[in-house]
């Protein structure tokens, strides 16, 4: 008897123990509702994780900085004054992008698209003309400098900022269907043509089916059971894109190398410590750090002694990197950054992740206010966003802000002064004049072609190249070009947002 009644003491414990161990489900602090529970309505809960780092790029934990150029400026345009600024945590390439990544992409655009896009195909090639000089040789360069594979880890030249962000957006899509990919949910399609190609957002929008393997469990009573994956779920990775010029400084300095407890230790001119441009490490001393253009027809060295190795461009990791890990962000090529340039955007520009250049857009809805179809890249359209739907925003009103304080009427005394005035000198305050479209006056105010070149489509160039003297080498330096055109001495490198932890 006394056994029996044991036994069932025991049972009794062990039952109470299971019940106990099953995990309750996680309900919400708010409402009481059970979270990932479709009798309770099936409300998944977020459940961070931690970011993929994307391939070939490096975590540069973001901070504060001295923004700007702080040595002497040899040309006084004073473009770029010294400002104290924030950067958001981000990745960025290790190096920037070779001929043989470029080469990739422009397999997968002719293999897709070629047959019946084949224009669009073209639009993606490199001027590989950019290397003829009227009063030099370089027909070998034009020749082989893109195909040949002894160049394959060279810097891709000759890509305009148009063609770079083109370039962004394809990474992207390519990133995230390999990451569906591996996860199963999606199955490799290499007979993929035109608008059948995976997109992500014409994905994240249901415009794209493929070759489904799997789907996630949908917890929504009234749905089929089974769903697409989601943004919320954060298996997908943020766009690549060109990084910001707040973003690029920041990280070719890369001060985090020498300060402690928030203290900068020494302000650098280079992305390395000190005044010179050679190494004073034992093992290397006296090598140049970067691959610049030591004075006027010393582009090498000496045969036998060359100083930086590499008349033009140099391999993307030739030279040491500096404290993030990253590769020639002094020298080599110079770099596109997204930025639309003005002399003074530092003035003018937010302290926090400044940029100029927003053009805020939303995507296309057909007349049922749904998503319009894809186009025949298999990418869905947007369009700028107008003043009437923003009316109630204080923020913003107009989609494009490029010309904000810098290039709008309202930058502009005359014009404000003009308008200002009534038939009968009363005076009405500017912000009656808010709402009305917007003019560009950028031509006006530069004088286009006459006395600036630029205007709305001059983008910010950062970085010394293989064709400049150590002056170009500080980071804090910086030019313009169209984003139209390509030169020999142009490249770039892509960056991406870190999404949730910013520090290390």
């Amino acid at each position: 008897m006394k056994v029996k009644a044991f036994k069932k003491i025991i049972l009794s414990v062990s039952l109470i123990a299971l019940i106990f161990s099953c995990k309750s489900p996680e309900v919400s602090p708010t409402t009481g509702w059970n979270y990932d529970d479709s009798d309770w309505g099936g409300f998944e809960s977020a459940k961070p994780n931690e970011q993929m780092d994307p391939d070939g790029m490096v975590f540069v934990e973001g901070g504060s900085y001295v923004m700007g150029q702080t040595t002497d400026n040899i040309r006084h345009d004073w473009s770029n004054q010294p400002r104290r600024a924030t950067v958001s945590s981000f990745y960025m390439d290790e190096c920037e992008i070779t001929n043989h990544a470029y080469k990739e992409y422009l397999y997968w655009l002719y293999r897709v698209y070629g047959n019946d896009y084949p224009e669009y195909c073209n639009k993606a090639l490199p001027d590989t003309l950019v290397w003829r000089s009227k009063l030099a040789f370089n027909e070998v360069y034009v020749e082989s400098y893109f195909r040949h594979p002894n160049y394959a880890d060279f810097p891709v030249v000759g890509v305009s900022w148009l063609q770079a962000v083109e370039y962004c957006n394809w990474r992207t899509d390519r990133v995230n269907e390999r990451i569906l990919i591996d996860a199963g949910y999606l199955d490799v399609d290499p007979d993929a043509q035109g608008d059948n190609t995976f997109n992500t957002d014409a994905y994240l929008a249901g415009l794209y089916e493929g070759i489904v393997v799997n789907e996630m469990e949908d917890l929504n009573p009234n749905s089929s059971g089974v769903r697409k994956v989601k943004m919320e779920d954060g298996i997908l990775l943020p766009r690549f894109r060109l990084p910001t010029e707040a973003e690029w400084e920041f990280a070719a300095y890369a001060l985090i190398g020498n300060s402690y407890d928030e203290r900068i230790v020494e302000r650098r001119i280079y992305p390395w410590n000190g005044y010179q441009v050679r190494t004073d490490d034992k093992k290397y001393y006296g090598e140049m750090l970067a691959n610049f253009k030591r004075s006027r027809g010393d582009a090498m060295g000496v045969a036998g002694a060359l100083n930086d190795h590499w008349e033009y461009t140099a391999p993307v990791a030739f030279y040491f990197p500096n404290d993030y890990g990253l590769y020639n962000m002094a020298g080599n090529v110079a770099e596109w950054c997204m930025d639309v340039y003005r002399p003074s955007t530092g003035q003018d520009a937010q302290d926090i992740n400044p940029f100029r250049g927003n053009v805020y857009v939303t995507k296309v809805l057909d007349a049922d206010g749904m998503i319009s179809e894809k186009d025949s890249l298999g990418r869905i359209a947007y369009r700028e966003v107008t003043v009437a739907e923003n009316i109630n925003r204080s923020n913003y009103k107009q989609a494009d802000n490029i010309n904000y304080l810098d290039g709008d009427l309202r930058s502009q005394l005359t014009f404000q002064w003009q308008r200002e005035q009534t038939e009968d000198e009363e005076m009405i305050p500017i912000s009656d004049f808010e709402d009305e479209p917007k003019v560009s006056e950028t031509n006006e105010m530069y004088q286009y072609g006459v006395t600036s070149m630029i205007d709305d489509k001059a983008r910010v160039v950062k970085g010394g190249s293989w064709k400049d003297r150590a002056y170009y080498l500080s980071p804090g330096q910086r030019r313009f070009l169209d984003q139209n055109k390509s030169t020999e001495w142009i490249g770039f490198r892509c960056a991406m947002d870190r999404i949730g932890e910013k520090s290390m």
